[in-house]
């Protein structure tokens, strides 16, 4: 107690009074906004007290459906774990929705109460922490806008449980509470008539999404449609296009964000004598007439269809099917250039036969395609067709941050678990049927619910068997649902679709045939049985509901996550992150605030561990997958790609190349690329570049590099000069560190001879830098050696910028032992001796794996452990004593100005790199000299605390267990 007391002190006098004092920060008074610039959200706070809370009191005026989405799963887990709270809220000026309080009541582990005080307009959060309070009070209400987007000002203050001001909220919550009427479905159905009743009285507050200006504005005749802002940038990178004499172009644009508007508003732009706009679908057909003739006006016999029933092929503006226009009797009515401008929906099925006999016979004026997945696993390369001309480009993330598309709440539950195991790749239909399974389906389909008075859903099935079968058994359960699959005609599915569509289906239960190339804008709920194989199919059916319609605030997505292989898939598909490096994706999996707009990912505990244990078991670096990739950017950019097109096109992380080949050179070798041959050399200095600078993880080295690139001697002072223009610290060991870098002292032998045993680069007497000769020969006349260097020096500095340069080491980001040896400016890498911790050059390194394997050998296995997110306890080497030197030495780190610096990592899993968590001071009260659990061997234990208190997200990844 006394720990949190001080700290708490230390918090406040951080807060309110000297914002410089460093002593502890963890309790600090803080502002909570929402600010995309600085990628702040009041959510997360929220959540971070909710998931460590043991209950919590909510006293919230206004609650929306789509605001109280974004803390079910973890409501789930507090439920799983015996954590309950408490919601007081209102009818307020008939604000919340009767619809949010049948979802309140679904909460079994919140009791809710509704209050008739006059003018209750609170927004509070109390979270007990058991002797302590956490608070949020300010102006966000429970709506989605409000935690993630709405310019809202909210503070957040810790209390001991003795505290004044904790003592007047939930006094204040009490005695409202006492007199405040529980929820009911009675109340509810009373409430319900009342609110019909008064829809005059209501408070219209801009928390609902509405479909965008165009859409609204097409149902208004008398108002001329409008492109919306990104289709104002996609129309002048199309016209750029044209003005560089180019006749072909690719719109790369995610589902939902009203490609056929832009193409129409382009067509309008373009005034073509006569157009041909090609789809693959006949249903799509008369969707697509009708919106282009909405933005273009004129007569209806200027529009036309070409297909299997229509043959109305005299139109100016012709919509035809791919399998009409390309039958050789039609093809044959038409001039080769009888079309001025052609377009291409879906145009990644261009690969096909019948597409290709249609390109190669017109001659369009202009060509435009478009589509939401270029990427084909085929090998046809659809950039190639458009002569690698990307008119513009629009993903899954910026369409949600323009706020073009549905906002949706993901939730990754955990599947059915039958005898304790979960459902696998191999199940059974018979497992996958079970009545308990269905039960378990309908409890999450329940419990996470959707947008809108009726429930309009789409199921993905993982097999047709499955598919039929659970339809049978929903429907035995009370629910109208049918099975589609692809031996179905497409009237029939027509049909089914416009039956969801009107309500009279609550689910289409299918496989794949829904992925794309059908619209229901009115899907408020798309539910996933079935494994990851692929990101784009996963994407496909994510965006089946992300088309906006006055129907739906948003669209729930329910993913039903089992003991799958491909489970690391999700993540990958969810942030688009194709890095196929495993930090970044775990850390994708453990922060979603990479989800723009009021948008959010959530996953129950059980389930996020299912994907943790996939990305651990995965292989993201298998020669299948990198080439995969690698195939993917050449085709996408008409060349073969450099380190630095992999990064600019978020494709894979160089490093994860660099780790497995050493080199690019090589790589590319192993791609079969004709490449000219470099000397053993040459390889060694690529290797060394490439494995020592490329990470960016220290700016010195690549200013260096990139002064000598460009000219052969480099000034000690020209170079220091240059250091402090680009803001990085400056000191002599500093620049000492890097010649030694450089020169290849630091390294151990074994790396020496892979770098070529000689410097790279060299600091004379006259203090002056330049390459080695040999470097400086290869510089000069191996052209090919010169791009491969330059394109490291690149794409260094595009990975130096997640790290600060003002300082050696930056908060939350990955170092090797041997970075840490460099950084410090060791003059050696003692990776090989530095063990758990070393103290050398006035600081100390200590590195942790915070879960060791259940075979580490009883000597090793120190019990290490976070008591907060403010101290870490922590145990020297075994066979130590209080009088032992080393352990002296940490014990008066801060008397004798050592640095201690703490570096932990989960597991061994995440290889050779540790999470640097900042510097700590050793708490003396805490020292004592033990002996370890198993061995008896003596150890001596300390409390360090933390300089700055742990990120809550990245502490809960590392002492979590799978």
């Amino acid at each position: 107690m006394s720990g949190f007391l001080e700290n708490l002190e230390a918090s406040l006098h951080k807060g309110f009074i000297n914002y410089k004092h460093n002593k502890y920060d963890r309790y600090k008074p803080e502002l909570l906004v929402n600010d995309s610039k600085q990628k702040q959200q009041v959510l997360p706070s929220l959540l971070e007290e909710l998931d460590r809370c043991k209950s919590f009191l909510f006293s919230v005026a206004f609650i929306t459906d789509s605001g109280l989405a974004t803390l079910k799963s973890h409501l789930y887990d507090l439920k799983r774990k015996g954590v309950n709270g408490r919601i007081l809220t209102s009818t307020f000026l008939y604000f919340n929705q009767p619809k949010v309080f049948k979802e309140l009541l679904k909460i079994t582990n919140v009791e809710v109460r509704l209050t008739t005080t006059k003018g209750f307009h609170s927004k509070g959060y109390i979270f007990d922490n058991h002797t302590y309070y956490s608070l949020i009070v300010g102006s966000s209400n429970l709506t989605a806008h409000a935690l993630k987007q709405n310019y809202e000002w909210n503070v957040k203050l810790t209390s001991h449980e003795n505290g004044e001001i904790i003592h007047h909220f939930k006094n204040q919550f009490e005695e409202i509470w006492e007199d405040a009427e529980p929820l009911t479905e009675h109340w509810i159905l009373q409430y319900e008539k009342r609110y019909n009743q008064n829809s005059d009285q209501r408070l219209v507050e801009n928390v609902i999404e509405f479909p965008s200006e165009y859409e609204q504005n097409a149902l208004k005749d008398s108002i001329k449609i409008t492109p919306n802002k990104m289709q104002e940038m996609a129309l002048k990178q199309i016209q750029a296009l044209r003005e560089s004499k180019e006749n072909k172009g690719l719109v790369i644009s995610a589902t939902g964000t009203g490609k056929t508007y832009l193409s129409a508003f382009d067509v309008r732009r373009y005034r073509p004598n006569r157009m041909l706009f090609i789809v693959h679908r006949e249903q799509i057909l008369e969707k697509a007439k009708s919106d282009f003739q909405r933005v273009m006006g004129g007569p209806d016999k200027d529009f036309g269809i070409l297909s299997g029933s229509n043959k109305q092929t005299n139109a100016k503006y012709l919509f035809a099917t791919i399998q009409s226009i390309s039958k050789d009797d039609n093809l044959r009515r038409f001039q080769k250039d009888e079309f001025d401008y052609i377009l291409i929906d879906e145009v990644h099925k261009a690969g096909a036969q019948s597409y290709l006999k249609v390109i190669d016979y017109f001659s369009p004026e202009f060509l435009l395609g478009m589509t939401a997945t270029p990427e084909r696993t085929d090998d046809f390369n659809i950039y190639e067709l458009f002569n690698y001309n990307i008119a513009y480009e629009i993903r899954l993330q910026e369409a949600l941050e323009e706020d073009m598309l549905c906002p949706f709440h993901y939730f990754g539950v955990t599947d059915f678990e039958l005898n304790g195991e979960l459902l696998d790749d191999t199940a059974s239909l018979a497992k996958l049927v079970t009545e308990e399974r269905v039960n378990h389906i309908i409890d999450k389909i329940e419990y996470y619910g959707h947008s809108g008075e009726e429930v309009k859903g789409l199921i993905f099935c993982s097999r047709k068997d499955e598919a039929k079968e659970l339809s049978k058994s929903l429907n035995q359960k009370g629910y109208n649902t049918v099975a589609l699959t692809g031996d179905h005609s497409q009237e029939e599915r027509m049909n089914q679709v416009n039956r969801l569509e009107n309500g009279v289906l609550d689910y289409i239960l299918t496989v794949d045939i829904f992925n794309e190339g059908i619209d229901i804008p009115s899907i408020n709920q798309v539910v996933m049985l079935r494994q990851t194989q692929s990101s784009i199919v996963f994407v496909q059916q994510l965006g089946r509901g992300l088309r906006k319609h006055e129907s739906k605030d948003f669209v729930t997505i329910i993913d039903f996550i089992g003991n799958y292989k491909n489970n690391y898939l999700i993540p990958i598909a969810l942030s688009g992150d194709q890095s196929q490096n495993k930090d970044n994706i775990r850390r994708r999996l453990n922060d979603t605030s990479y989800i723009k707009g009021v948008s959010t990912v959530n996953f129950e505990e059980i389930a996020q561990k299912q994907i943790f244990k996939s990305i651990k078991n995965s292989t993201l670096n298998s020669i299948k997958i990198l080439q995969d990739s690698y195939s993917e950017l050449k085709n996408k950019i008409g060349r073969v790609p450099y380190l630095y097109d992999f990064i600019t096109n978020h494709s894979i992380d160089p490093l994860v190349l660099i780790e497995k080949f050493e080199n690019y050179y090589k790589f590319l070798i192993k791609m079969r690329e004709e490449l000219p041959s470099f000397t053993q050399y040459e390889n060694q200095v690529l290797t060394m570049l490439s494995q020592e600078v490329l990470n960016g993880k220290r700016k010195h080295e690549i200013i260096l590099l990139d002064l000598l690139f460009k000219q052969d001697t480099i000034s000690k002072k020209e170079y220091i000069n240059q250091l402090e223009r680009e803001n990085c610290y400056v000191n002599e060991a500093t620049l000492q560190s890097v010649k030694r870098i450089f020169n290849l002292s630091f390294f151990t032998s074994v790396d020496q001879n892979k770098y070529g045993n000689q410097p790279v680069i060299i600091l004379d007497d006259n203090n002056n830098f330049y390459f080695n000769p040999y470097v400086r020969k290869s510089l000069n006349e191996n052209n090919y050696f010169k791009i491969f260097v330059a394109d490291i020096i690149e794409s260094a500095k595009l990975k130096n910028r997640t790290y600060i340069s003002e300082q050696p080491l930056t908060l939350y980001q990955k170092y090797s032992r041997k970075d840490v040896c460099r950084l410090l400016n060791w003059e050696n890498d003692e990776k090989g001796t530095m063990y758990g911790y070393k103290t050398k050059y006035q600081t100390t390194p200590i590195f942790i794996t915070y879960h060791k394997d259940e075979d580490v050998d009883s000597s090793v296995d120190y019990g290490d452990e976070f008591v907060n997110q403010d101290i870490l306890r922590w145990f020297t080497r075994s066979n130590r004593t209080l009088k032992s030197k080393e352990v002296q030495e940490i014990i008066q780190a801060k008397e004798n100005n050592i640095d201690v610096h703490i570096f932990v990592k989960k597991d061994d899993d995440e290889g050779k790199d540790f999470y640097y968590l900042g510097k700590a001071d050793i708490d003396q009260d805490t020292i004592k000299q033990t002996k370890m659990e198993d061995s008896y061997k003596p150890v001596v234990c300390m409390n360090m605390v933390m300089e700055k208190s742990i990120d809550y997200k990245l502490y809960q990844y590392l002492t979590s267990s799978e």
